[in-house]
């Protein structure tokens, strides 16, 4: 598999016009921020901070800007719930700037159509999170329009007045950090169209390296069958940090492969891994997933993504195979790195209701986890 993926290394032609167009396009993102973006990721793969992935479903339409200000004020909510219950820090990437509407139709238009999209959700995002909308002093303003009678609305509701308590403490003490009222945010999307993503690549002329302007981070594979040769092979040539998604079906030696192929130089972090092995699985078949990538001298962002769409495994389940993630690592002496969620658009108080109670678990699997090899049932409410 090694032979064939670096021979397909090389930039994909796009083949058609509005791809080429796309050639002269000012980049949607820049090479000094994907080169942050790796930098904390590297951080999360000492097991300095954590990561937080969620956004939108695979070829999501093009979000209206009060759908791209639900799906942030949610990521937010989340991270806050991390940063104040874990404490640690919490890289925030959201994929919410990807291919709109189906990426494989062969309509000739959809390139210029998807970079336009994007173009004008990541407006919307920066100015978000840089513009007041992320202050945390305004934690409690996003929760207004909250179910705030549900478990996680009032479990937020307690984080927002300590984060209030806090901040006040700050200001007494003459403290009023700029950073609190802005955040990094980081864009991340699937690599489904080669003509789309290729036509954005740029080489950075401050170090010569060829970087997908389309993303600062760039996923492939759906867990359900190993990534096309042609996806291996463009990740491999691009400077991005990158996500691969693991299923139950991927064997270790094809995850050797990714890691020879994507990071040969094992540099902190390029790769992470997005696990969806499920409940059942995780338990059994992540412990030697973890041992024989540790042993190649690789230093990935493990990170578990369970499946929150609609129509998913119940919310137990879900529960139980984040758990598992957590207790496995924990096991190994190895960083659990954080969690991938996505969030569907189609029901907000579902969304954040869920994502919230997610959160919190999460955070309180990193700060007190179970002993190790406790193989628990998902926690209760």
């Amino acid at each position: 598999m090694a032979d064939r993926l670096r021979r397909t290394g090389r930039a994909v032609s796009p083949p058609d016009t509005s791809a080429d167009a796309l050639a002269q396009a000012p980049p949607l993102v820049f090479a000094g921020e994907v080169d942050q973006l790796r930098e904390r990721l590297a951080a999360v793969g000492r097991g300095e901070a954590l990561l937080l992935q969620a956004g939108d479903r695979p070829g999501a339409r093009a979000a209206l800007s009060a759908a791209v200000r639900d799906t942030l004020r949610t990521h937010l909510q989340m991270s806050a719930v991390l940063t104040y219950a874990a404490s640690v820090p919490v890289v925030k990437v959201g994929r919410i700037a990807g291919h709109y509407p189906a990426p494989r139709t062969g309509d000739p238009g959809l390139p210029t159509r998807t970079y336009r999209a994007a173009a004008s959700t990541l407006n919307l995002v920066r100015a978000f999170t840089t513009g007041g909308e992320a202050d945390l002093s305004q934690v409690h303003a996003w929760n207004r329009e909250f179910v705030t009678a549900s478990p996680a609305g009032r479990r937020y509701e307690a984080v927002a007045r300590g984060i209030d308590k806090a901040l006040a403490f700050m200001k007494a003490c003459g403290t009023d950090p700029a950073g609190l009222r802005s955040v990094e945010f980081y864009a991340a999307h699937d690599v489904a169209r080669l003509d789309y993503a290729s036509a954005l690549t740029r080489t950075d002329s401050r170090t010569g390296a060829p970087y997908a302007t389309s993303g600062h981070l760039v996923r492939i594979g759906d867990g359900d069958r190993p990534p096309d040769e042609a996806h291996v092979g463009f990740a491999a040539r691009i400077a991005n940090p990158v996500a691969v998604r693991l299923g139950p079906a991927t064997t270790v030696d094809e995850v050797l492969g990714y890691v020879d192929l994507l990071d040969p130089d094992r540099e902190p972090g390029r790769l992470t891994f997005a696990l969806r092995l499920g409940a059942d699985r995780v338990r059994d078949l992540l412990p030697e997933l973890v041992e024989k990538v540790t042993a190649s001298g690789a230093r990935p962002v493990w990170v578990t993504d369970p499946d929150t769409s609609s129509g998913a495994p119940g919310f137990d389940d879900v529960l139980d195979e984040v758990r598992g993630f957590f207790d496995v690592h924990r096991s190994l002496g190895t960083h659990p790195g954080g969690i991938h969620t996505e969030l569907t658009g189609d029901d907000v108080a579902r969304d954040r209701e869920r994502s919230l109670d997610l959160a919190f678990r999460v955070a309180e699997f990193a700060r007190s986890p179970e002993p190790p090899g406790v193989r628990s049932s998902a926690p209760g409410p």
